[in-house]
């Protein structure tokens, strides 16, 4: 007598492998919160090189804005009257943090602006998604790094 069909063990090692795939892709798919806040750091990073050397070519201070959901660059225009957000820019445009919603402070002052001068004060950046913690340093020299915050 020929069955057909399949036993409850063959049936079982079919779930559990469909279980261990299934698992892979969504493990796979969300992306790691702790390395979203460390590539929106170390992206703030080298815009604001890119900024401060901007400043420093033009001449016209750079005033650097950010809030839960993106960062922008401003500056004045060149007759003083209206304000230059560099929509156009590649580098400078304005831009969303890829981990949101994200919580910025700036030490020692509110307003971060990057000017013409060779020699900057000490500027720690910390940026928090809630869970984790990244401090973007600057130190006198004007070198940016990337450390984990306590």
């Amino acid at each position: 007598m020929n069955q057909r069909g399949f036993t409850l063990i063959e049936l079982m090692v079919v779930l559990v492998i469909i279980g261990i795939a299934s698992a892979a892709i969504s493990l796979s798919i969300k992306p790691d919160p702790l390395r979203l806040l460390r590539q929106d750091t170390e992206r703030l990073s080298q815009l604001l090189q890119v900024a401060q050397a901007e400043a420093r070519a033009d001449g016209r201070p750079i005033t650097w804005r950010a809030d839960a959901k993106g960062f922008r660059f401003s500056r004045r225009s060149d007759n003083g009257l209206s304000l230059d957000t560099f929509q156009g820019d590649p580098q400078l445009r304005p831009r969303p943090w890829q981990s949101t919603p994200m919580h910025i402070d700036i030490e020692p002052r509110q307003t971060l602006v990057l000017d013409a001068e060779w020699i900057n004060p000490p500027l720690r950046v910390l940026l928090s998604d809630g869970q984790h913690r990244l401090s973007l340093q600057r130190d006198a020299a004007g070198v940016l790094r990337v450390v984990s915050a306590p």
